[in-house]
């Protein structure tokens, strides 16, 4: 990345793109290769201009800064919009936090919260996996978030086979416990171009969920704004 302070910053916002959502100061430095004081120094001026925020605990995460700014972005924004109204639908027939989510430096950023959260662990980045739109980094075992989480890359593999077959992905579990996730992908002419997500308390019936996000996720190309290919 450089040996310039920009290049220093950027490295720090890298060691997140793997996971886990929040790092102490040691990892950081350990991830970036940087010596302690200085990773300290990039992670104090990021936390200051909003791109980092600092725990509780002492470990930082990516900010809200940096996710609005990735939400703005011209295409994920007209996407969201066009979505709202089955989101909200969505919502309110299950009960649950209804998202939309796309492909974000190797994670999948959720439009509606905000949230960049790790494509292997949530149904939203298995769609995204399966179809071709995001790629998993690295060629060792996976993040575990909870003792649900698939690590084995030739396991996930196969999941997601079965996630194209079906046109439906599942998260029981996997990033938190107590929460169960359905994810559907949003078409067009054929293709990708986001995932509609879902998560509900642990529990909550699995057929209510999947008609629910299979429906929402039928968004028609007049209401994306779209009358080419993609």
């Amino acid at each position: 990345m450089g040996d310039s302070v920009a290049g220093r910053i950027f490295s720090v916002l890298d060691a997140f793109a793997e996971g886990p959502d929040s790092l102490r100061l040691t990892d950081i430095a350990h991830r970036t290769g940087l010596p302690l004081p200085t990773a300290l120094r990039r992670v104090r001026e990021l936390v200051a201009w909003g791109g980092l925020e600092r725990a509780s605990d002492g470990s930082y995460r990516l900010g809200t800064r940096l996710r609005a700014l990735g939400a703005a972005a011209p295409c994920p924004r007209s996407l969201l919009t066009a979505a709202l109204p089955a989101l909200r639908l969505l919502s309110t027939r299950t009960g649950g936090h209804a998202d939309l989510a796309v492909e974000s430096d190797g994670a999948a950023l959720f439009l509606v919260s905000g949230e960049r959260l790790p494509l292997h662990a949530t149904a939203a980045g298995k769609i995204l996996l399966a179809a071709g739109l995001a790629e998993l980094r690295g060629g060792g075992p996976l993040t575990r978030h909870t003792p649900h989480t698939v690590t084995s890359p030739a396991r996930l593999m196969t999941g997601l086979a079965e996630v194209r077959a079906r046109g439906i992905a599942a998260a029981h579990e996997e990033y938190r416990l107590g929460e169960l996730a359905y994810a559907a992908p949003v078409l067009h002419t054929g293709r990708t171009l986001a995932a509609v997500t879902v998560t509900a308390r642990t529990g909550t019936p699995a057929p209510r969920l999947i008609a629910a996000v299979r429906e929402a996720a039928r968004l028609p190309a007049g209401a994306l704004g779209m009358t080419g290919a993609p």
